[in-house]
């Protein structure tokens, strides 16, 4: 496997980013490792808050979220899936599949024996993050889905996630920043749009951005599509705390949060919510806002 990483000098004098980085090593499938990075911040002690980006963003997207919920006295680890932000990049994409996209996250939960954990996830952080939960439940304390799901293929994922998925394949090149933008609801300023293109110098970086909206199951006998019924099964039954906090804004998800709340137990009794004037990235558009929502539910009444 060929690895791409991004030099360090592409992530100097970001806007609103303090944070240290910290790096983990995960099995790369084939007998090599990868380098993942994280955030962690607060106190290690303090609960345990996990912060899963989506597609085509990076931990850089929970900035705003981060010091709330420290302030409130919980930890936050926000990992940069493989093939984004810090974290290597395998450079071919048949080197990115849904099932290793899995394990390199296990690997990395493993690595930093993270347990009693609150998930908040959003986009593909859900579609990795639900299917963590459905392969170790007990690790997971409490669960927050923001503008995601967990499709199996056996109905359409809708006109709207079509229509993204033929973009991403047809573009020349991959407009990393732009996505980010189109998707919120507020205009990004400049220093934040090149923060967003920073992971992505050049076009063979974007490997793994292009290649997931391929590895999203749209038709039932997709690779995926058994592994996410499996998964389906254990939620089926999962009746630790789920909170979704969708936004009002995103055509994507738009409607999956019903799906959620009808299948897991969980679900039931938990003071849902929107937040409204967001859109697909509502950490971004509305992420103070998102994490007080976040910390008050953990600390309970």
């Amino acid at each position: 496997m060929e690895i791409l990483r991004t030099p360090d000098d592409r992530f100097t004098d970001l806007p609103d980013f303090p944070f240290a980085p910290h790096y983990a090593e995960v099995p790369d499938g084939e007998g090599g490792s990868l380098r993942l990075h994280y955030l962690d911040e607060g106190d290690p002690g303090a609960p345990v808050v996990l912060l899963l980006h989506g597609e085509p963003s990076w931990s850089f997207l929970y900035r705003h979220m981060i010091p709330v919920l420290v302030d409130a006295g919980l930890r936050c680890v926000a990992p940069d899936l493989v093939g984004f932000g810090r974290s290597d990049k395998p450079a071919a994409r048949s080197d990115y599949t849904y099932a290793r996209h899995v394990a390199w996250m296990r690997a990395f939960l493993d690595a930093t024996t993270l347990s009693a954990i609150t998930l908040v996830a959003q986009d593909w952080g859900g579609l990795i993050g639900l299917r963590l939960v459905g392969a170790d439940p007990d690790r997971f304390s409490r669960v927050v889905a923001a503008n995601t799901f967990l499709p199996t293929g056996d109905s359409s994922p809708g006109a709207a996630f079509l229509r993204w998925q033929e973009f991403s394949q047809s573009v020349p090149t991959f407009p990393v920043a732009a996505i980010v933008n189109a998707g919120c609801t507020t205009d990004l300023a400049p220093a934040v749009v090149a923060a967003y293109d920073a992971p992505f110098p050049d076009e063979a970086m974007t490997a793994g951005a292009r290649q997931f909206p391929m590895l999203v199951p749209t038709s039932p006998d997709d690779p995926a599509a058994a592994d996410n019924r499996a998964a389906w099964a254990v939620l089926d039954r999962f009746d630790r705390p789920v909170l979704c906090a969708f936004s009002d804004e995103d055509p994507i998800t738009r409607g999956a949060d019903r799906v959620l709340r009808d299948r897991i137990p969980g679900c039931a009794g938990q003071p849902h919510t929107t937040i409204r004037g967001a859109g697909h990235f509502l950490q971004e558009d509305r992420g103070p806002e998102l994490a007080a929502v976040v910390a008050d539910w953990v600390r309970g009444p």
